[in-house]
Protein backbone atom coordinates (compact mmCIF):
# COMPACT_ATOMS: atom_id res chain seq x y z
CA UNK A 1 0.00 0.00 0.00
CA UNK A 2 1.17 3.50 -0.85
CA UNK A 3 0.46 6.65 1.88
CA UNK A 4 0.47 10.21 1.51
CA UNK A 5 1.81 12.14 5.09
CA UNK A 6 0.76 15.67 5.25
CA UNK A 7 1.99 17.52 8.74
CA UNK A 8 3.33 20.95 10.52
CA UNK A 9 4.75 21.26 13.19
CA UNK A 10 4.22 24.48 16.03
CA UNK A 11 4.89 26.68 17.54
CA UNK A 12 5.03 28.76 13.97
CA UNK A 13 8.01 31.49 13.55
CA UNK A 14 7.25 33.52 10.23
CA UNK A 15 11.20 35.19 10.99
CA UNK A 16 13.08 31.83 11.32
CA UNK A 17 12.78 28.32 10.84
CA UNK A 18 12.63 26.41 14.47
CA UNK A 19 14.82 23.66 15.72
CA UNK A 20 11.67 21.65 15.32
CA UNK A 21 10.72 22.41 12.04
CA UNK A 22 14.36 22.08 10.56
CA UNK A 23 14.47 18.72 11.91
CA UNK A 24 11.41 17.31 10.87
CA UNK A 25 11.93 18.79 7.53
CA UNK A 26 15.69 16.80 7.59
CA UNK A 27 13.41 13.60 8.85
CA UNK A 28 11.87 13.39 5.81
CA UNK A 29 14.07 14.41 3.32
CA UNK A 30 16.25 11.13 4.66
CA UNK A 31 13.60 8.88 4.70
CA UNK A 32 13.33 6.48 1.71
CA UNK A 33 10.04 8.33 0.14
CA UNK A 34 8.92 9.83 -2.92
CA UNK A 35 7.52 13.21 -3.74
CA UNK A 36 8.51 15.10 -0.82
CA UNK A 37 7.91 18.71 -0.75
CA UNK A 38 8.35 20.33 2.25
CA UNK A 39 7.21 24.59 2.59
CA UNK A 40 7.02 26.82 5.58
CA UNK A 41 3.00 26.18 6.07
CA UNK A 42 2.54 22.31 5.64
CA UNK A 43 5.11 19.16 4.36
CA UNK A 44 3.89 16.01 2.58
CA UNK A 45 5.39 13.07 1.55
CA UNK A 46 4.41 9.88 -0.21
CA UNK A 47 6.04 6.08 0.17
CA UNK A 48 5.64 2.51 0.87
CA UNK A 49 3.74 2.12 3.99
CA UNK A 50 6.33 1.30 6.00
CA UNK A 51 8.86 3.66 5.11
CA UNK A 52 5.96 6.19 6.19
CA UNK A 53 4.82 4.86 9.02
CA UNK A 54 8.84 4.54 9.71
CA UNK A 55 9.43 8.34 8.82
CA UNK A 56 6.50 9.41 10.68
CA UNK A 57 7.38 7.51 14.16
CA UNK A 58 10.77 9.46 13.42
CA UNK A 59 9.43 12.48 12.94
CA UNK A 60 6.80 12.31 15.91
CA UNK A 61 9.60 11.58 18.38
CA UNK A 62 12.27 13.75 16.99
CA UNK A 63 10.33 17.06 16.45
CA UNK A 64 8.60 16.97 19.60
CA UNK A 65 12.52 16.45 21.50
CA UNK A 66 13.13 19.76 19.77
CA UNK A 67 10.44 21.26 20.67
CA UNK A 68 7.26 21.03 18.81
CA UNK A 69 4.69 21.41 21.41
CA UNK A 70 2.04 20.23 18.34
CA UNK A 71 2.53 18.38 15.72
CA UNK A 72 -0.60 18.06 13.39
CA UNK A 73 -0.61 15.33 10.46
CA UNK A 74 -2.82 13.49 8.73
CA UNK A 75 -1.84 10.04 6.78
CA UNK A 76 -4.15 8.73 3.70
CA UNK A 77 -3.92 5.82 1.49
CA UNK A 78 -3.14 6.69 -2.12
CA UNK A 79 -3.00 3.62 -4.01
CA UNK A 80 -1.08 -0.05 -4.01
CA UNK A 81 2.44 -0.15 -3.77
CA UNK A 82 4.06 -1.42 -7.33
CA UNK A 83 6.72 -2.96 -5.76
Amino acid sequence: MRLRVEFTTEPFDLDEAPAHAVVAREVIQGAELDAVDVGPFGNTAEGGADQVLTAVDSLLRQALASGATRVSLQVNVIGEDPK
